[in-house]
């Protein structure tokens, strides 16, 4: 066929209400009800056949932790040695499609699931992840649809991308997609991320290994589905959940390993990235490492900032989907002078906020993801009771009778250097420290340096020179930087997502950034009239 395609074009989805009366609220309740009465089986996926290990492990609802919604089976390693056997036989022919059906495959998939499959993975990301219906729709629904939309978008734009050729020769770039395989590492906070890291690679001709969270495998198995129906081939992806340590163990041994698209903990991308280093003489190339990993994000207001607006963005950056966002806001730093109207309005928002049941949209909040987050946030909250020089002001209670619920915590501490203002903690516990107006510089300071992270980061003023200051002295303390908003939403296309330092390596998904890290270019040089003689016209004397 002669021709050159063009992606369809490009626009972000539309986020739908669930306002009473709604259609769409209609069918996600009517998903809700169906999903949560059923318990299913989830198989492994490998070279598009489903396989059982027996070895099974239970999901269950982190608002009702008595309540299972699947029971999956787990890879061992002779199933992730199997999942990289399919995939590399998948490579040798996937990654010769004509880059348009690539795309469409892609394409197809946004479209299914903006359609008859929007509910059906918004119902799984409430059920299992304990989302809101909200927060849902702009994850599982809104981001995924945008990535796969947009990233075929990107894709074009990488193999438009061509060198000059100069007299007598024809210059040319294949975009070749990466020899071996592509391990994915998904978290169980964003639907969209676990479907964008092993799919942006495959658009580019890469085949994946996909190990979801455990926490996440219920909505990781609907990604699958529907990616399957949208006619991806066997052993493009392969979706084995399982233990991680001698999962990762088995791939981090294959000669074939190509690259890592990692989300997850500091620590884990740390160890592994310090594996590859040690058997980097065993692999087939250079293996890419691409992770988004912890932070430790921040609110920061000037003596000019609007109160109410960073009221706002408190309540909705730091307690939105319990504070389980890379991007949450989990440490603020507010004048004196604001302290008092910041603090009663704040506090006024957080009293009506409702924490249960995510299928009861009248709650803002849900449960913490499992028993190990739950241990882990609560032991933060029974510290600051404890400690001197803190103040619990909100919240500070919590319940796992039923489900996982820790009530939006709110923290005042005397001591900028207190763990809670320095250590991560992905939960709904956000601590402040009031600063006297007179130190804002010193404050900006504190807040670059406060921690190792380098994610996301807010700063409110309507005074423009402090702007511009804090624009200087926090250029490097956050890789999605927001003015007088809250640091948290990023959307494809619009805010391409990432940090650097202890947060990973700012690759920038859902940008051309991330995909340019899945090709490895061949230039192409053709010579129309060869030369027929060794000698240079500068050889024609002595």
């Amino acid at each position: 066929m002669n021709s050159i395609p063009i992606v369809p074009q490009t626009v972000n989805e539309p986020v739908l209400s669930y306002a009473p009366g709604s259609p769409e609220r209609a069918l996600l309740k009517e998903a809700l009800a169906r999903m949560s009465g059923e318990e299913i089986e989830i198989p492994l996926i490998i070279g598009g056949r489903e396989v059982r290990t027996g070895n099974m492990e239970a999901q269950t609802m982190p608002h009702n932790h008595g309540h299972v919604l699947a029971r999956y089976h787990k890879a061992g390693p002779n199933e992730v040695r199997q999942a990289i056997d399919a995939a590399m036989e998948a490579w040798k022919e996937w990654s010769r499609w004509p880059w348009e059906d690539r795309l469409a495959v892609f394409q197809r998939a946004a479209d299914l699931l903006a359609t008859r499959w929007r509910p059906i993975l918004n119902a799984a990301t409430m059920l299992g992840q304990g989302k809101n219906a909200y927060q849902a729709e702009i994850d599982s629904a809104c981001e995924f649809i945008d990535f796969l939309r947009w990233n075929t978008n990107f894709a074009q734009q990488i193999y438009r991308e061509q060198p000059f050729s100069g007299p007598g020769m024809w210059n040319r770039l294949d975009h070749r997609p990466l020899e071996g395989f592509v391990y994915a590492v998904t978290p169980f906070n964003f639907t969209a991320i676990a479907g964008n890291l092993p799919s942006a690679p495959a658009m580019l001709g890469n085949v994946a290994v996909w190990k979801p969270a455990q926490t996440a495998v219920y909505s990781g198995y609907y990604i699958m589905k529907l990616l399957e129906e949208a006619g991806l081939p066997p052993g493009v992806i392969n979706f084995i959940p399982g233990d991680p340590i001698p999962m990762t163990d088995v791939i981090l041994n294959d000669r074939n390993l190509a690259g890592i698209h990692f989300t997850g903990s500091t620590a884990v991308f740390q160890t592994i990235w310090r594996t590859v280093g040690e058997k980097i003489g065993s692999y087939r190339s250079y293996p890419r490492l691409v992770g988004e990993t912890g932070g430790k994000d921040f609110i920061v207001a000037h003596a000019s900032a609007d109160p109410l607006a960073l009221s706002t963005a408190i309540v909705r950056g730091g307690f939105e989907y319990q504070g389980q966002k890379c991007s949450a806001a989990s440490r603020l730093y507010i004048p004196e002078s604001l302290w008092p109207t910041v603090r009663e309005q704040t506090l006024g928002m957080l009293d009506k906020v409702r924490v249960g049941d995510p299928a009861d949209f009248r709650n803002f909040m849900g449960a913490v993801i499992d028993r190990k987050a739950y241990d882990k946030i609560t032991g933060y909250i029974k510290h600051a009771h404890e400690a001197d020089d803190v103040e619990v002001i909100a919240g500070g209670t919590y319940d796992d009778s039923t489900g996982y619920f820790i009530q939006p915590t709110l923290v005042q501490v005397q001591n900028s250097a207190y763990q809670l203002m320095c250590e991560e903690v992905f939960g709904p516990v956000v601590s402040l420290y009031v600063y006297p107006d007179a130190q804002w510089e010193d404050t900006l300071r504190i807040v670059d340096k406060s921690t190792p992270y380098a994610l996301t980061g807010a700063v409110f003023a309507t005074d423009r020179a402090a702007l511009l200051q804090a624009d200087r002295e926090l250029r490097n303390a956050a890789g999605n930087y927001y003015v007088n908003d809250k640091p948290t939403g990023a959307v494809v296309g619009q805010q391409p997502f990432g940090g650097a330092r202890a947060s990973g390596t700012n690759d920038k998904a859902g940008s051309i950034l991330n995909m340019l890290r899945w090709i490895s270019p061949r230039t192409i040089k053709e010579t129309f009239a060869p030369a027929h003689s060794f000698e240079y016209p500068f050889m024609g004397e002595k």
